[in-house]
């Protein structure tokens, strides 16, 4: 059984690939969803569902020319998977090259719930770690 750290990969993967099949394979039929583009495609409300994760992927190709999510962190926590890296989006009028943070919650293999946050350390704070990390 692959980890759930294994599993977001697959979430950050097929998000690249913009692979609908592959995507919703591992999340959940009742998933929620929070990124920042729900608020920049005029949403007030998470995505929820695989029918939200597929309007998701419409208002990303509406909002962004491009959009690319760089995770190279992945932390587990029991049923979370807290990670950090980058985003790359441009779209009208709008250039982002910026630290990104992800907590993904899992169960019985799927993705439950994910939430995107615009700083590593809000990532962090909301799963309950420590900011700044400890050095090795």
């Amino acid at each position: 059984m692959a980890s759930n750290a294994d599993i977001v990969r697959q979430v950050f993967e097929a998000f690249s690939r913009r692979d609908v099949p592959a995507l919703l394979a591992v999340c959940d039929p009742e998933i929620v969803f929070h990124p920042p583009t729900g608020r920049l495609a005029g949403r007030d409300e998470p995505y929820r569902g695989h029918e939200g994760l597929r309007t998701y992927l419409a208002d990303v190709a509406r909002v962004w020319q491009e959009l690319r999510s760089e995770p190279d962190e992945y932390i587990e926590l029991d049923d979370r998977v807290v990670c950090t890296g980058r985003v790359y989006a441009w779209g009208v009028g709008r250039v982002i090259d910026a630290p990104a943070g992800w907590v993904w919650r899992l169960r019985d293999g799927l993705v439950v719930e994910g939430r995107v946050y615009e700083t590593r350390r809000g990532a962090y704070e909301a799963a309950g770690l420590a900011w700044p990390p400890p050095r090795p």
